[in-house]
């Protein structure tokens, strides 16, 4: 049932108080999920889907940092999506380079491109490199822009790098494999420095992680929306860091 707005104010401020600050994620994992379905649904072509999902996405930022998150990573484009139809990848293309100049003007969080970034069109690959060192000042909201990323090539890229480094030091490659500790792999991923994600929202109603932050959300809490990603609003936001508040969360069990 949809309930008038000044209602839906007065359930949001509820939601708030009932949240602990304390029981707040401090890394919310996000796959933004449901743009071309939404689409459909309203009889609108698929680009105006991904639009309506990124204006989406500058309003869950906002929510976000009212809330005091520290860091958010979005899921927008896998390796698998770099296979969609080029006329719709063109479109989606468009879509992210706008956002992102859009996010990097705004000043508002420090943005850091995660995936297999030489995959990308060129132009992306520049405008990624652009935002990260225009808000490398920004303080506050930390953002993870998960483009053409995959979570299995993830651990591969960091598992290389670590090999990498180890030969150039000159270190016997045995000896590299009987000391290897998962805290080693974790300081290569493409998060390396942050915490891993306390939370994983995915919205559409799919309940898979598709590959996303697999090494870093082995004891994340998930939570899967219904509404797909262009229809979630704050008060479905705060339903889930309430359902996150309220679970006990356990380690290696």
């Amino acid at each position: 049932m949809k309930l008038p707005k000044p209602l839906y104010a007065i359930y949001e401020r509820r939601l708030v108080s009932s949240i602990p600050a304390d029981r707040l994620p401090r890394h919310v994992g996000v796959m933004v999920d449901g743009n071309r379905r939404w689409a459909k649904l309203m009889g609108e072509p698929t680009k105006h889907g991904h639009q309506k999902g990124a204006e989406r996405i500058v309003e869950f930022l906002g929510w976000c940092r009212e809330l005091g998150i520290d860091v958010v990573t979005l899921y927008m484009l896998s390796t698998e999506n770099l296979k969609r139809p080029a006329s719709e990848l063109g479109d989606l293309m468009s879509v992210i380079d706008d956002l992102l100049q859009q996010l990097g003007e705004s000043g508002t969080a420090r943005l850091q491109p995660m995936g297999a970034l030489e995959l990308l069109p060129e132009a992306l690959y520049q405008n990624l490199q652009r935002v990260t060192e225009q808000t490398a000042g920004a303080r506050g909201l930390h953002v993870n822009i998960a483009v053409g990323y995959g979570g299995r090539q993830e651990i591969v890229d960091a598992v290389r790098e670590l090999l990498g480094e180890a030969a150039d030091q000159g270190r016997d490659m045995r000896e590299v494999a009987r000391t290897l500790r998962a805290d080693d792999i974790s300081g290569y991923l493409y998060t390396r420095g942050q915490p891993d994600p306390d939370l994983v929202i995915r919205t559409s109603g799919e309940q898979r992680l598709s590959g996303f932050m697999m090494w870093q959300s082995a004891y994340s809490e998930f939570y899967f929306c219904e509404a797909l990603w262009p229809d979630f609003r704050r008060v479905d936001f705060l339903r889930a860091l309430r359902d996150f508040a309220s679970r006990q969360r356990r380690f290696g069990s």
